[in-house]
């Protein structure tokens, strides 16, 4: 049998278009030979839905959008499509996540999701009940073992711990198959591809069948789905794999193998050698283009330009995703801008060909310090003088944004969103964070791979440079504030993404518990920070927002603590 993999980019609530472009997708997979057309977890509704799914309209939408396909789906075909299916059965959650297999004029077909997972970014629980049976589907004389995207990963190799009491795996195993057929919404995070192969090849080996997985593509808000999609033969070599980070219609014969451009070599090593960076550039550009797209709202990006790695990269970004002609930069130089702050933005703006506008924030400082000045009258000048520059930048922004219909992208590393070095109603304003997820030292990596991927110097070299700096008063330098940043983002990564205490982390990094534990405060009193900041795009395995919910309202005093025996 030849099944088509269809690694498609749906809309989360749009229907209406989730519909056509799975029918289109499905016309061209037979015109090409398909029997059966495989698409993503959810792909129907889009993925993740959060609280649409409350909504008794949307349940309605999708079962009409299922009927739409099944009359308008091209004969001798089968669609196995994700939607969410209501649940018949007056105890339990309101709704399955299912995998549905649609034949026209044969009844419909369904397996649920199992695995419901809740951590991270995940709340499935919240709304789905979980499958209470596996169930083989058999199609054309072959036993399909289908399962839905977190199913697969209740694997005693990768998992850190056991949340699960059932492996859907070994259940449909059990019951004969010919092939497991995957389909998910699995978000992308650095490293996942390689986690991806690992674990299939892994179920591979243990039960001697191949491996089909289809997989989301595309961003819906914070989240950036990979695709990654790929077939893995009985002995867990990667034999099919599609290109990430685009829609790919793959093709493979249950007989013959793989079909088409997307065969991976006979040594078994992936489609593309992935590159971490790489892979992260290729992620926030597909983030950005699909914020702005998805939303409707914009016609154009927004970035003010400091001169400054982290601006500078933004603007690389937002001109890859949305093309120059839609991207607009002001320059907003003070009283204590360097020369180069606006030559190196003008150098930028020329060699991505954007627009470039120059707004000089000196009479607006200068009108705010005399404002406050009676209040002020006889206290030492400092952060509050010095953020009076980062929040008139940002009403100069908004107001742009406001103005024009623009797309502010706010420009602050995870190294500083971690610290609280960034000034709410200042350099956080905005409605999207590029960077956010990106710690700094991978900023600076991320401007290399730019320019190199160029073949020129898109990113000045003066601002690869430079010394990091807000630029808020004389002479000022990030590492007035912070350590240097390699040291910094190590102790950052260890504690918001490795999930290591003070004490690990000192012991591991040879640094002094008590610098550490300082650098541990400063994040977790910062919380009330990044609850007001502007969704992320998430690269990592642990980001700020959705993924990472801690009280604003806490005190965690670690010496007090341990003070505490019996």
């Amino acid at each position: 049998m030849r099944i088509a993999l269809a690694q498609i980019n749906p809309t989360v609530g749009d229907i209406a278009a989730n519909v056509r472009l799975i029918l289109s997708t499905a016309h061209e997979a037979v015109s090409d030979g398909a029997e059966l057309v495989v698409f993503p977890e959810m792909c129907l509704l889009g993925y993740p839905p959060l609280d649409l799914l409350d909504s008794a309209y949307i349940v309605e939408a999708v079962e009409k959008g299922l009927a739409y396909l099944e009359a308008h789906m091209p004969p001798d075909v089968g669609l196995l499509v994700g939607a969410p299916v209501p649940n018949a059965d007056p105890n339990g959650k309101r709704l399955f996540n299912a995998a549905v297999l649609l034949e026209k004029g044969v009844p419909r077909r369904a397996v649920h999701k199992m695995l419901l997972p809740t951590y991270d970014v995940f709340d499935e629980y919240r709304h789905f009940e979980p499958a209470r049976e596996q169930k083989v589907l058999a199609f054309r004389g072959v036993r399909l073992g289908v399962h839905v995207c977190e199913d697969m990963w209740n694997n005693e190799e990768v998992a850190e711990y056991h949340t699960y009491e059932r492996d859907p795996l070994a259940e449909l195993i059990a019951q004969g198959i010919d092939v497991f057929i995957n389909i998910s919404a699995s978000p992308f995070s650095h490293g996942k591809h390689d986690l991806r192969t690992s674990v299939v090849e892994g179920i591979c080996r243990n039960h001697g069948v191949p491996f089909v997985l289809v997989n989301q593509v595309g961003a819906n808000t914070e989240l950036i789905f990979d695709g990654d999609s790929r077939v893995h033969d009985a002995t867990g070599r990667l034999v099919l794999c599609a290109p990430s980070f685009e829609e790919a219609l793959l093709h493979w014969d249950t007989e013959s193998g793989p079909v088409g451009l997307h065969a991976v070599p006979e040594t078994g090593s992936p489609a593309r050698p992935t590159d971490r960076i790489a892979d992260i550039h290729d992620a926030l550009v597909l983030g950005i283009r699909d914020y702005v797209g998805k939303t409707g709202a914009f016609d154009r990006a927004l970035i003010g330009l400091s001169g400054g790695i982290d601006s500078a990269v933004t603007a690389a970004l937002a001109v890859e995703a949305l093309g120059a002609q839609n991207v607009t930069g002001i320059t907003m130089p003070s009283r204590w801008s360097s020369t180069g702050s606006v030559t190196d933005s003008e150098a930028l703006a020329h060699a991505l060909g954007m627009e470039l506008h120059h707004i000089a924030i000196e009479p607006a400082v200068s009108a705010f310090e005399s404002m406050l000045a009676p209040l002020f009258q006889g206290t030492e000048s400092g952060v509050a003088e010095e953020n009076i520059q980062a929040r008139t930048r940002g009403v100069t922004l908004m107001a742009m944004s406001n103005k024009f219909g623009h797309l502010l992208l706010t420009t602050g590393n995870k190294s500083e969103l971690a610290m609280g070095y960034a000034t709410l109603y200042g350099d956080m304003s905005g409605g999207l964070a590029v960077l956010s997820d990106v710690f700094k030292v991978d900023v600076y990596a991320l401007a290399e791979y730019i320019n190199q991927r160029a073949g020129r110097e898109l990113i000045p070299r003066s601002t690869i440079e430079k010394p990091p700096s807000a630029e808020l008063r004389p002479d000022q330098t990030d590492q007035d504030s912070l350590p240097p940043y390699d040291v910094l983002d190590e102790i950052l990564k260890r504690y918001i993404e490795q999930r290591q205490d003070a004490e690990v982390i000192a012991r591991q990094t040879g640094h002094p518990r008590v610098f550490v534990e300082g650098l541990l405060r400063a994040v977790d009193r910062n919380e009330y920070k990044r609850r007001q900041a502007a969704p992320g795009l998430r690269v990592s395995s642990k980001a700020f927002g959705a993924g990472r919910r801690l009280p604003i309202v806490m005190k965690l005093d670690r010496t007090a603590i341990e003070a505490l025996t019996t």
